[in-house]
Parts: C-alpha cells; structure tokens; sequence
C-alpha cells in the first residue's frame, strides 16, 4: 500500500514503516489507533496522553502532551492531529517546543475481510536536536529511525492482536 503524501506530509521518504494485514474491519481499526489513550496500550515508547486546549478527541488541530518512555528515562511532547479520515487515515506532527520532532501516519485499506494497515514516521529533528537529546531518551543521535522501525513493528503487532480480539 503506497503512503499518499497529505499537505501536511514530508515530500522526503519516511524514515521508518511497517505494514500488516489485520483481520478487523478498518472502521475498528481506527477506532484503537485515533485513540490516544489506546494507542499508549499498544505503542513502543509512547506512554500515555492528556488533551490540551480544550480537545476532547481525535480532529484536525486538537492537540494533546504525550508522555513517552524508555526505560528510566521520560519525557513528553506534543501532538497535533493533522488528519482523522475514519476507517482511512489517522496522522499527527509532533514538536518539543518550537522544534519540530517527527509525523506518525496510520493508513488504512480494506483487504479482503479486514485491512491492511501501514505506520509510518519521518523524523523532523534537526541533527543538532538529536545529538542534545539523545541522552535524556536514551537512543543514539543516528538510531532513532532504527528504534522507530522496531517500535512500529511491536505496535502493529498489538494492534493486530487487539483489533482481532
């Protein structure tokens, strides 16, 4: 399934991706993924969420504080919902700050009696960013993307196995 690049999209290649076949209905699988508190459950080093300005869910320009995690280390960000196409698309850009940190994107596609479904990031850190941080989150400045490559293949996996329950 080849990502379709939104306005809001990097034209540049993402920089990790996965994709499974999930035996759900897409709707469903929308349901988990546009979900904050959800996706938390089923993600890597994300931990968890809380709504800011007001938003209560899942729409183009709420905004919401991610807490994430590795290990010992913690920190947060914030997200801001870029696309919500129910049983279709589900992206948000991520910052520190002012500084822009990466895009996660969930595409989804009906396939026979469920769907096919692709997480994808591009970091959007500056190298100077990573090479400050990379301490404090405790991946090297140069192994985010690898990382992130492992943590979408976790995070479909529990989706799978969530969605299919």
């Amino acid at each position: 399934m080849p990502t379709e690049p939104s306005p809001s999209s990097p034209s540049t290649a993402p920089t990790a991706s996965g994709e499974i076949e999930i035996d759900a209905p897409a709707e469903r699988v929308y349901a988990l993924v546009s979900d904050p508190g959800v996706l938390a459950e089923l993600a890597g080093e994300y931990a968890g969420h809380r709504w800011l300005g007001g938003a209560t869910a899942a729409r183009p320009g709420a905004r919401f504080r991610g807490r994430n995690r590795n290990g010992l280390r913690r920190w947060s960000t914030v997200a801001t919902i870029t696309e919500a196409e129910e049983g279709r698309r589900f992206a948000f850009d991520v910052t520190f700050g002012p500084i822009p940190v990466s895009r996660w994107q969930y595409d989804l596609e009906p396939s026979g009696d469920g769907c096919r479904v692709r997480e994808v990031t591009w970091n959007r850190s500056p190298r100077w960013f990573r090479v400050l941080t990379s301490p404090f989150v405790g991946v090297r400045p140069d192994g985010r993307d690898e990382r992130n490559q492992r943590n979408i293949a976790a995070t479909l996996e529990r989706l799978k196995a969530r969605a299919e329950r």
